[in-house]
């Protein structure tokens, strides 16, 4: 056994509780493999994405800042399904700014958890707000989940849209710089 014992262990047991042989040929190493897997899915658990945002520049700009199209996965808490989609950032300076791949870098260390997406576009949101401090904050995920797509329903290509405004920020004007359809 590895560094990921424990995780072995159960891996070992899921695959003999479904019917199979974890000695197979096939399956040797697989418990550590999906160990090792796991590390790297949920190794959001333990960092703070505030860290990503604390090196800021100051600006003068007034107008809305919109990165989009960040691509993310996740894993779904109540399946533990990947959901991956994009997500679109949008904030209203306040004499500073982060660098763009802090902002994805913040991203993937909340979406690196067990998680709903409800969550992870209010954890992005408020991380940021109350990092660097704008006049507003909005954030909006699109996400297939595949817990959906796979199984219960069976509905693949649907996605599910979330979007969370913080502060003083219109949330039609950021929607419309990201490109986003709305009414």
């Amino acid at each position: 056994m590895s560094q990921y014992g424990n995780i072995e262990t159960y891996v070992t047991k899921l695959l003999e509780g479904i019917g199979e042989n974890p000695n197979r040929e096939g399956l040797k190493g697989t418990p550590n493999r999906v160990a090792e897997l796991y590390s790297e899915l949920f190794s959001g658990v333990s960092k703070d994405p505030a860290t990503e945002l604390s090196v800021t520049y100051k600006v003068s700009y007034k107008g809305i800042v919109v990165v989009k199209d960040i691509s993310f996965y996740s894993i779904c808490e109540h399946h533990l399904l990947p959901f991956f989609g994009f997500a679109h950032i949008g904030y209203l300076p306040n004499g500073k700014v982060a660098g763009t791949s802090k902002l994805a870098r913040a991203l993937d260390i909340l979406a690196k958890r067990p998680q709903i997406q409800e969550r992870l576009t209010e954890q992005l949101a408020d991380t940021i707000h109350q990092t660097l401090k704008p006049v507003g904050t909005a954030v909006v995920i699109e996400a297939e989940h595949l817990c959906m797509s796979m199984r219960g329903t069976q509905k693949p290509g649907t996605r599910l849209i979330t979007s969370v405004e913080r502060g003083e920020i219109k949330l039609d004007q950021f929607l419309t710089l990201a490109g986003i359809k709305h009414s």
